[in-house]
């Protein structure tokens, strides 16, 4: 085919798996769920990781000292401009995270003991993010460990944490998939405090525990105070929704080393 010829046709003479603007149509769309789910499949068994235990949180969550300091400024340019609504609520929101600010501590921690108690056995992952992803990435990486992070391209920007492992940060379009690598290798998940999201992937592991499409597991919820504030699921098995004995697939503790606790009773580990 001559080049007059070939640049009539350049699209359709293009080989289909180097056409970027056909794998990215709608009617490829069941062809990039199976590449999402492949890829990071194939490097994660290549690196033997097979069991991980799972951290969720929030994103905003930072170190107290941080929070602090982003109070400070927000207070400063309040003082400058005393009727901006958008300043008061973003002080609003920073005082109510440094509430929260303490179980960044608490994540690293658990990281560290995932590695230094658990003897390897597990690599920590999160959704790679900062905050409370962060932490916990961050305490198995501290302590030399395997650290995964499953991260998500959002309308804000976000880029994969500093602490996970080279090689084991993986990118996702789409939310199921990237639940899915989440959940199929966990062999315990922890939740820290967080919003939407973290509710999300809770709720979600504890359906498939509770209707058996995933082999039951420690579902650990860290944080007394905030869990028994803004969840009340005692009442879903008031109203019958859902068994009285549901209320058994998980477990709130207020402490990194209580969450290790109940995953390493469940496993026997010594």
């Amino acid at each position: 085919m001559n080049k007059k010829t070939s640049s009539r046709h350049i699209q359709s003479y293009t080989k289909a798996y180097e056409d970027i603007s056909f794998l990215k149509s709608n009617g490829l769309r069941a062809i990039r769920l199976q590449l999402e789910l492949l890829k990071p499949e194939i490097m994660l068994n290549e690196k033997q990781i097979d069991s991980t235990i799972v951290c969720f949180g929030s994103a905003r969550v930072k170190p107290e000292a941080e929070m602090k300091k982003d109070i400070a400024v927000t207070e400063k340019k309040l003082k400058k401009s005393p009727s901006d609504k958008n300043l008061k609520e973003k002080l609003r929101e920073e005082k109510g995270l440094l509430d929260l600010a303490r179980y960044y501590d608490e994540a690293v921690k658990f990281g560290e003991y995932v590695v230094k108690k658990g003897k390897n056995k597990f690599a920590v992952a999160t959704g790679g993010g900062p905050g409370l992803m962060e932490a916990s990435n961050r305490g198995a990486y501290k302590a030399g460990g395997k650290s995964v992070g499953f991260n998500i391209t959002l309308p804000m920007e976000q880029k994969p944490n500093d602490y996970i492992t080279e090689g084991m940060a993986f990118l996702f379009h789409y939310f199921a998939i990237r639940k899915m690598h989440l959940v199929i290798r966990a062999k315990a998940i922890v939740v820290f405090p967080g919003g939407f999201g973290t509710f999300d992937e809770m709720f979600e592991v504890l359906t498939l525990v509770q209707t058996g499409k995933k082999s039951k597991i420690p579902v650990v919820l860290v944080g007394k105070q905030f869990w028994t504030e803004v969840v009340n699921v005692e009442k879903l098995a008031h109203y019958g929704v859902i068994s009285i004995n549901n209320l058994k697939l998980y477990n709130i503790v207020d402490t990194a080393e209580e969450a290790w606790n109940i995953i390493s009773k469940f496993y026997k580990l010594k």
